[in-house]
């Protein structure tokens, strides 16, 4: 049984022991705690010149790694909350998305951003954002949200890999997921990951993006004693966009739950919705997001403000009846 952030790290072990040309850089990296423990003593390791501790200039050091990416280089650039990540989204939106498209598609950019969601403990509205819908809005850019051990393994050597501009989000809140993993996976391209079906059913569909297929997946035992199935599906892969199997699924339930940890408005959550809407065939929906508003610092607040499993439960227990 390996951690979600032992995966991680293990995905960077891999991918810069086998390939030379892979570089890690970011803020914090060297410390034992501040990425989650998830790329502990890999300096030791590889070298202090290919893993990189930043200093705190996020468009500085996303510019740096990008035209590393265009000169031969394979970079990873780790934002260790991704609110910080917006410091650099000039780079991001006006550079790395649209490099190849200006060129013709003649270049290519192997180039990974991990962006980290650090949620609740009272880090308040500055610390706690979940940013992905901004992202999926610009083209030219992979966003990927991997939910559990094995996918956050797979999808990181993947986007490393893979010669196109990539996005990775992790979570925090996973950490802690264990499961078992296989370590010696081959290397897929990016693009040929797909939402994930976890689990059958013929009541309702849920779709769950990163922290909610984990919610999700804990509550399909709950679902079960109502006497209703449930198809789960882990979104995965956010742009681009891949949902005709969640499609044909909502044809059958008729029914359409979206767990997405980020606000409501203009959401991923939204989009899978209206996607399907677009199909012109009759469900009903819902969507679980965070409330129209900055995280609160306080802890009872916190409380009230991000959905816990009690409270998505009697939603979904009443959205299915």
């Amino acid at each position: 049984m390996i951690s979600y952030a032992k995966s991680i790290q293990l995905a960077f072990e891999r991918t810069l022991k086998k390939d030379s040309s892979v570089f890690v850089i970011g803020q914090g990296l060297w410390s034992p705690w501040y990425v989650g423990s998830t790329m502990v003593k890999l300096q030791k390791k590889f070298g202090e010149n290919r893993v990189l501790d930043s200093p705190v200039s996020e468009n500085a050091t996303t510019g740096l790694a990008f035209g590393a990416s265009i000169n031969g280089l394979k970079p990873v650039v780790v934002h260790p909350r991704m609110d910080f990540m917006v410091l650099a989204m000039d780079q991001i939106t006006n550079q790395i998305s649209k490099w190849s498209h200006m060129l013709g598609g003649k270049t290519k950019s192997y180039l990974t951003i991990r962006a980290i969601i650090n949620r609740g403990g009272e880090q308040g509205a500055q610390h706690s954002q979940s940013l992905q819908s901004w992202l999926v809005h610009i083209p030219g850019l992979v966003v990927v949200m991997p939910s559990n051990p094995q996918d956050a393994y797979d999808m990181l050597i993947s986007s490393i890999l893979s010669p196109v501009p990539v996005i990775y989000i992790d979570d925090r809140w996973l950490y802690d997921l264990k499961q078992n993993v296989n370590l010696k996976n081959k290397f897929r391209n990016i693009l040929k990951f797909k939402p994930k079906r976890i689990s059958k059913g013929k009541d309702v569909t849920i779709v769950g993006i990163s922290y909610g297929t984990k919610i999700a997946i804990d509550l399909n035992k709950e679902i079960k004693k109502l006497n209703k199935t449930a198809d789960i599906f882990d979104l995965r892969i956010l742009n681009p966009f891949k949902i005709d199997e969640i499609i044909k699924s909502v044809k059958k339930t008729k029914k359409l739950v979206v767990i997405d940890f980020s606000w409501k408005n203009c959401s991923i959550s939204s989009e899978v919705i209206a996607t399907v809407a677009e199909k012109n065939f009759h469900f009903k929906s819902l969507r679980i997001n965070l409330k129209n508003s900055p995280a609160p610092s306080s802890k009872k607040l916190e409380e009230l403000f991000y959905p816990n499993s009690k409270d998505i439960y009697l939603k979904i227990k009443n959205f299915i009846k």
